[in-house]
């Protein structure tokens, strides 16, 4: 697993790493210095005896790069906040289809709905179900009935068993 950092953070950690090397300090030692493990440091000086400095740097991260940046995430976020009414929703409930088609309408990148969990899970959201009520509740009239009506209905155990032992 990559370890917390930016790419530049990283290889400055890894010349950390090598200095200490340089310094006299045993391979135990540096990991510790640089909290990282024996094996990663082990790597790292095989890759300074073969490349040198360069062998250290950061390299590409593999893969397919994301198709929205991260300004355009930001701004996603902010369109999120001000809900689905403001974009032109008649509910105020986020769907996976809905969050799919904001994106196509203010990016320009269409996304399955069924991916877009990844892109909400990766801005620290979660999947939210929202509390079934009726229009016409009426909280004040559930706040009395609480209060005057369910004590008599809830059952209470009776005085004398609560002091009997077996």
């Amino acid at each position: 697993m990559r370890p917390a950092g930016t790419a530049k953070q990283l290889e400055k950690r890894r010349r950390q790493a090598i200095q200490l090397l340089k310094a006299g300090k045993s391979l135990s030692a540096a990991a510790r210095g640089v909290s990282a493990s024996h094996s990663s440091v082990l790597r790292w000086r095989r890759a300074y005896q073969r490349e040198g400095w360069r062998g250290l740097r950061t390299r590409p991260i593999p893969g397919r790069p994301p198709r929205l940046s991260a300004s355009q995430m930001r701004k996603l976020v902010k369109v999120l906040l001000k809900g689905p009414r403001s974009a032109g929703y008649q509910t105020d409930l986020w769907t996976l289809r809905r969050v799919a088609e904001v994106i196509e309408r203010y990016f320009h990148v269409r996304y399955h709905p069924g991916h877009i969990w990844r892109i909400l899970v990766g801005l620290g959201w979660s999947c939210q179900k929202p509390e079934r009520r009726a229009r016409e509740r009426d909280e004040a009239a559930i706040e009395r009935w609480r209060k005057r009506r369910w004590p008599h209905i809830k059952k209470r155990p009776e005085r004398e068993a609560q002091h009997c032992l077996s």
